[in-house]
This record gives C-alpha cells, structure tokens and sequence, in this order.
C-alpha cells in the first residue's frame, strides 16, 4: 500500500486516507444532487472511489453510497478476492456478498424506501440496470453529474500519478530513433514501441498510433503493414496506464528528410497553435476557449478543414474522460483538471500531424506534464 497521497511506482493503488476522502465527498455531492444514493457499478469509477478492479459480468458487483449512512458493496462471493486487494477493509464500507441463486438487487437496495432516488452511474450494464428500475417506483437518474464532479478535479495523489505518467512517455519518445526507420514496417515499429511502453514502466501499451504517409492523414489509424519510406512524415500517438490506473497519452511527430516547404510551413503553423490552445489555458477559461486558441490560427493559415477534431480531451483513470476540449463546452477551467492539448492537420492520401502534451490547470495556468521538443523532429535516415 502507498504511503502519504502518492503511490511508489509498481503500486496499484494510493493510501486509504485518499479512498475515504473521496467517498465522504461522494456521499456530499449526492446529498447535494437531491439525490438518496447512487449505484456505482465496475470499472474507473468503483477504482476511483475504492482502488477496487473486478469486471461486472452476469454477476452485479456495484458500490451504493448513500447521501446519510455508510457505503455498502455488494459483490458475488467468488470476488472477495478482488476485495481484499482494494482499500475496501479498510474504509467505512459494508459488504455484502451474495451466491448464485441470492438476489443481488436487494442487496443493493436494502434500507432505500421505493419512491428512493437513485442514481447510476453511466456503465452500468443493462442487464443490472433493468432489475434495479424494477424494484423502485421513482425512476432512475444518471449519477453522472456527481461522479464527474468528482473525477474531474484531480487531487494531489492524481497528479503525481500523472506527472510519472507523462514522464514515463516521454522516455519513450525520447528512444524513438532506435525504431523508427525507413524500411520497416509500422507493425514492426509498434511493437518495439509496445515493449518500450511497458519498460518504462506501464502495465501496457493501450494504443500505439503509427502513422507514416498517408497513413498519417488518419488521425484513428494504429498501425499496418506498410514499409515506412524515407520520405514520410510519421506522427507516433503513444500512451497505457501505469500500474496505480493512471493513464499517459503523448503524440509526437517525425520526419527523416528535409521536409517540403509546404509540409514545412503547415507544420509551423501547427506548432504556434498548439502554444497558443496551451497558453490559454488557465482557471476561469471556458474549455471551448482553449480549442478556440489554436484553431483560430489553423483556420487563419488556411488549414481549419484540415482540423478535424477536439483539441482535447480529459485523462486520468481512463484515457478519454472530461473535460472535453470542444467547441461548445462552456465548462470553466479549475484547478486540478487535467487534459490533452493535440491540434492536428490532416491531409487526405498525403500525410498529417499532430502535437499533444497532457496538461494540468494550476492556480495561474498550465502544466504540461510532456516536455519533449515539439517541432517536427527528424530522425537519422540509415538508408542513406
């Protein structure tokens, strides 16, 4: 177990001190909501409130947090395992195990009266969903407006974990000469890059993006067959959780040539957006501002079209999570949000780019946790 609010590396969860902090606010913010209880079921949000892993299956694991009273887990027996690996032993939490042939809904339920109003949280299978709507008369709500306040906001332990996250990913970037080379096929690249990931630290590598030419042009496209030429400009999107859940995520993009002057100019371009979507952000902004920032100079360099999604994204437990950075969300920035800033071009059956640093929202701006340079970085050509 971690000691103090952060977690030593190969930790998988932080000290108990932090768990039992963020269910008394659970329980707060519920209360406030108008809310009884919310149901949490498996996944990043039962690990952000307990440190506990399991998978729901048939079987409904889920955690109830009551606006008064104390937290129960109810979860199959054959998952105490799990349990006991999770800081539940050692918070205010009840738990209630149940076999197969028990009805795990009432479990769930017990002590909430029928007209209760209750709350999910947004993964929460239909499967267990169905049975527990049909055991109140009240309908249920999404707990998303609680859980999301929660996760949201970062604390202390968060961002140390993020900070060893994108220090992590950065050594990787940093290796990316000894792999990527003309002549090799971007799944060979992958691979050596997956192996890296994992060596500096991570459980595994969650996606890695190699995209060379055309290929580039795609801002989903993981990785192929195709022999990277050396005339390409290869965008390198890389990112997997450390074993405490957190995630990193850091793009990157490389050349081996003297690039045209058109990619050039278009990259420059890309380059002063990026700074500026991150110089703008800061507590008091609107997430929209932030995307506003750097697209504003693509489209007044002629390559807006080029621009074909958010600026960003929200990181912590789950590598896509809020805020998102997108026209439209007029979310406030506060301190303790944490996000990806990675304006991208794009164009078709050519090439692409795309620069992306996570950053965190202090009390008078930004910090990036990925500190590598972000012009277009050329690589030695062997082949030459």
């Amino acid at each position: 177990m971690a000691h103090g609010d952060s977690a030593p590396d190969g930790d998988t969860r932080f000290d108990t001190q932090v768990y039992a902090q963020r269910l008394a606010r659970a329980a707060q913010l519920t209360g406030a909501a108008g809310l009884d209880a919310i149901v949490v079921g498996t996944g990043p949000d039962l690990r952000y409130l307990t440190g506990m892993t399991a998978d729901t299956f048939e079987r409904l694991t889920a955690l109830v947090i009551p606006a008064v009273g104390a937290p129960r887990l109810v979860t199959p027996r054959l998952e105490l395992a799990a349990v006991r690996d999770s800081a539940i032993p050692d918070l205010d939490v009840t738990v209630r195990d149940w076999v197969d042939g028990a009805d795990p809904y009432a479990l769930a339920l017990a002590g909430l009266e029928e007209n209760s109003v209750l709350a999910v949280s947004d993964s929460l299978p239909a499967l267990h969903l169905v049975p527990l709507a049909d055991r109140l008369q009240a309908p249920l709500r999404l707990a998303t407006p609680v859980l999301r306040e929660l996760r949201m906001i970062k604390d202390d332990a968060e961002l140390a974990a993020l900070r060893t996250a994108g220090a992590a990913i950065d050594r990787v970037h940093a290796r990316m000469g000894q792999w990527l080379r003309p002549g090799r096929t971007e799944a060979a690249v992958a691979a050596d890059i997956a192996a890296a990931i994992v060596a500096e630290g991570h459980t595994e590598a969650a996606f890695v993006i190699v995209g060379s030419g055309p290929n580039g042009a795609d801002p989903h496209h993981e990785h192929s067959e195709r022999v990277i030429g050396a005339d390409d400009i290869v965008v390198i999107d890389i990112g997997g959780p450390l074993p405490i859940g957190y995630n990193s995520d850091c793009t990157r993009t490389y050349c081996f040539a003297e690039p045209p002057a058109e990619v050039a100019q278009a990259y420059a371009a890309l380059e002063r957006a990026q700074a500026a979507s991150v110089a703008a952000v800061r507590p008091g902004a609107t997430a929209e501002s932030i995307d506003a920032a750097g697209r504003t100079l693509l489209q007044e360099a002629g390559l807006g079209e080029h621009f074909i999604h958010r600026t960003g994204h929200g990181i912590g437990l789950s590598v896509h999570e809020e805020p998102y950075i997108v026209a439209g969300n007029t979310d406030v920035l506060r301190p303790g949000m944490v996000f990806s800033v990675e304006p991208g071009v794009y164009l078709p059956g050519r090439w692409g780019a795309r620069i992306e640093d996570i950053v965190i929202v202090t009390d008078d701006g930004a910090e990036p946790v990925n500190t590598r340079p972000h012009g277009l970085t050329r690589l030695e050509d062997d082949s030459r």
